[in-house]
């Protein structure tokens, strides 16, 4: 069975402009010009669009990440969901992943995916704890691209007894991008 994980999404601290939508790919001949004027030879007449672009990436970026998180909160982590709501996360999560800076993250040496990330949705019904005892507190996944490993951590409560748990997996990548686990 391949579980759709994801864990919490990092937000910039960096306030960016939003635009309406993409940027042309043909920049204003003021621009071009003045910037031109200002770094001589140095900048290519390309540049003010790739930098208008990634301003609207990284703001379209963060707009998903907050409905994302928005949406992982109403449905309590995924377990309280509607098929209506699964669908749209679906659709947030295909588009964010279309806006990864990161080329082949599973393989990049450079990649942000390593470390400790709190699974705040999951479309897996055994991580939920659907049907079983209830799962308290964080999630928490932890990733290592290096080993092709994660991890799951949490608190089940049985009864009155709150029991710490874990269970390990290898990520079996499909390609750089992409890695089936069985949790």
């Amino acid at each position: 069975m391949l579980s759709f994980l994801v864990a919490a999404l990092c937000f910039s601290s960096q306030r960016t402009e939003a635009f309406s939508s993409p940027p042309t790919t043909t920049a204003s001949p003021l621009s071009s010009t003045a910037l031109n004027l200002f770094f001589g030879d140095y900048l290519p007449l390309g540049i003010p669009v790739l930098v208008a672009k990634d301003k609207w990436d990284n703001s379209r970026r963060t707009q998903l990440k907050e409905q994302i998180l928005s949406l992982a909160s109403e449905t309590k982590r995924g377990l309280t969901k509607t098929d209506e709501q699964a669908e749209e996360m679906q659709g947030l999560f295909a588009q964010l992943e279309k806006l990864n800076p990161t080329v082949n993250p599973l393989t990049n040496k450079f990649s942000k995916v390593n470390g400790d990330w709190s699974l705040d949705y999951t479309t897996s019904d055994s991580i939920l704890g659907k049907g079983g005892f209830p799962r308290i507190g964080p999630i928490v996944q932890n990733i290592d691209t290096t080993t092709l490993s994660a991890k799951n951590s949490e608190v089940v409560r049985y009864g009155i007894f709150d029991v710490p748990r874990s269970i390990s997996v290898e990520l079996s990548p499909v390609n750089g991008r992409r890695a089936i686990s069985d949790f």
